[in-house]
């Protein structure tokens, strides 16, 4: 476990795994360096190897300079190799399907009077940094438009989200080829988190028993609110048709989560501490075949945080607030799985995880230490540990320990989340 473990290949570790890119074009670009899955050619074109699949979990923009770079990028792979790129559709990505209504005399009835009575740019300023999470874009879009050329006033900033999802809009269509679960062997990916009130759900229909019985539900029902969204449909009292889909993808009002939700769901507690499902939902979820449940949408820390439990798995790879500028990297196989990313810790010191595990194999990985509550997230390139914790204020402690100093540890499954 602590030699550093070969390159991961194709062959072995067919699915290579992203999330939470949110308009860092450098996180992208950095996933796919030396990657054997996939590159960046012309440093542009996105290419899946042959023999691998491309899986994106979700959050294409928001918090840096190029999300319509991002957006097409990743569509245009999906376009071009729809077999082996995997899109799924995040919160950030859908939430913007609000601003075709409330950009144009719709705005939510929390809006202040003085924002509904001025300009369109402080309206859509208004909307991203009190209902969306997202402050900065305005500014990050506005760099992105004068960057590649276009014009970049306050007024052309706001069309340009209304271009986005407009019909032939770069995020219209980029949703349009997006899912909200995807399974691949024994592996479940959502965006979010998957719970008791979500596994098996979908917005007003029965509850379904079996995951793929489920899965194909729900994502008929994606389907089914996109193009009422693309019609423009409305409801007998002249609310949007595509409202349920709204609803489905934020956080239930007054709080910070949606656990019905597999887009807004968390795996994690109030602090964003990772933790893992109750034993009857991880039974569910094996009657099913699922083995492994990866995620985003949660960030844990500057690498990705693996949780395991009698030969279950659960990984959060969302590191969009973390301490480092590149992103993670997770190659999944049936039984194996490959994990690397940068870390900083609290000393101020750069390190780097990298780590291959088998499904079921003996070890601290992903276990928590008794008492602090701390996560074993794996090995370090110098022969250290890494612990890890989430702390109030969206703060994270991030520390190195000696192999022996943590083998005088207690620890215990991280269940919690």
């Amino acid at each position: 476990m602590t030699s550093t473990p070969p390159p991961p290949s194709p062959s072995e570790f067919p699915v290579a795994y992203l999330t939470d890119v949110e308009g860092v074009w450098e996180k992208l670009e950095d996933f796919c360096r030396d990657n054997a899955h996939v590159a960046l050619e012309g440093g542009e074109r996105l290419v899946v190897r042959p023999g691998a699949t491309f899986v994106f979990g979700g959050d294409s923009v928001d918090r840096g300079p190029e999300g319509r770079r991002v957006v097409r990028t990743l569509l245009e792979a999906w376009r071009r190799q729809p077999g082996q790129v995997v899109l799924l559709a995040g919160n950030r990505d859908l939430n913007k399907l609000r601003l075709a209504r409330e950009l144009t005399g719709h705005p939510l009835p929390r809006t202040p009077q003085a924002v509904r009575d001025g300009p369109r740019p402080a309206l859509l300023r208004w909307i991203f940094d009190n209902s969306m999470g997202a402050s900065g874009a305005f500014e990050f879009r506005q760099e992105e438009l004068a960057r590649t050329g276009l014009p970049a006033s306050d007024e052309a900033v706001v069309d340009s989200f209304l271009e986005d999802v407009a019909p032939g809009g770069p995020l219209r269509d980029y949703l349009l080829a997006c899912r909200l679960v995807y399974r691949q062997g024994g592996t479940l990916f959502v965006h979010g988190g998957v719970h008791e009130d979500s596994l098996g759900t979908v917005p007003a229909h029965a509850r379904l028993e079996g995951v793929d019985a489920w899965s194909e539900a729900l994502h008929g029902w994606y389907r089914e609110q996109l193009q009422a969204f693309v019609d423009g449909r409305l409801d007998d009292t002249g609310r949007p048709a595509w409202e349920p889909l709204i609803a489905y993808q934020a956080p239930v009002p007054g709080t910070r989560v949606n656990s019905a939700s597999v887009v807004y769901g968390r795996m994690a507690n109030a602090l964003n501490h990772p933790g893992l499902p109750s034993p009857e939902l991880i039974a569910l979820l094996e009657r099913s075949g699922i083995h492994r449940l990866v995620v985003g949408h949660t960030p844990s820390g500057d690498c990705p945080s693996l949780l395991r439990e009698d030969g279950f798995e659960l990984l959060l790879a969302d590191n969009s607030y973390g301490r480092v500028k590149g992103a993670s990297r997770v190659f999944l196989g049936e039984e194996r799985l490959h994990v690397e990313g940068e870390v900083v810790l609290d000393d101020g010191r750069g390190a780097r995880l990298r780590f291959q595990l088998a499904r079921g194999e003996p070890g601290p990985v992903g276990q928590q230490v008794r008492g602090t509550g701390e996560l074993v997230k794996g090995p370090l390139e110098d022969g250290n540990w890494l612990l890890f914790r989430a702390l109030p204020g969206y703060q994270v402690e991030q520390r190195a320990v000696a192999r022996e100093e943590l083998e005088r540890l207690e620890l215990e499954a991280p269940r919690g989340g």
